[in-house]
């Protein structure tokens, strides 16, 4: 029961933008299973379903991003549609974000575990990401330009 009904939250989160806990007990019911909120408050640790922003201010649930040390890691997009601007002097990164989504940002960044990135400090609307070097600097700052321009 526990697998089958953790499937179709999977399904429903992936196929809805689902806000809270509320309208993933809707949607769960809708389908012919009766949860309780804290069945589904353990469902989404257990699961580890996050929220990220929708682009238009609001969040939803979705599944954790399958880490990926690759050249090809891409920022969600709703995410990568929260960054401003972002620039680099030295072995810094600075990116500017909308108020208040920055943490959500660095976030995204710090999960991309990037050898070169040492860490991210994110306030309201800016975020300074230390690197190694100052290529590493470059590099970041070239493949997140290149993102918010898609």
């Amino acid at each position: 029961m526990k697998s089958k009904r953790q499937d179709l939250i999977v399904n429903i989160v992936t196929n809805k933008e689902i806000e809270t806990q509320e309208e993933l007990i809707s949607e769960l019911r809708a389908a012919g299973c009766d949860v309780t909120q804290a069945t589904v408050s353990r469902d989404i640790r257990e699961l580890k379903l996050i929220k990220v922003t929708t682009g238009h201010g609001g969040f939803r649930y979705t599944l954790p991003h399958k880490k990926d040390n690759g050249l090809n890691v891409r920022l969600n997009s709703a995410l990568a549609d929260s960054i401003i601007n972002v620039d680099y002097s030295l072995n810094i990164v600075v990116i500017k974000t909308y108020p208040g989504l920055a943490n959500a940002v660095a976030a995204g960044v710090d999960s991309l575990n990037l050898n070169t990135v040492l860490g991210c400090v994110a306030g309201d609307d800016t975020i300074i990401a230390v690197t190694s070097d100052i290529e590493a600097s470059k590099d970041i700052s070239e493949r997140i330009k290149s993102l918010i321009k898609s």
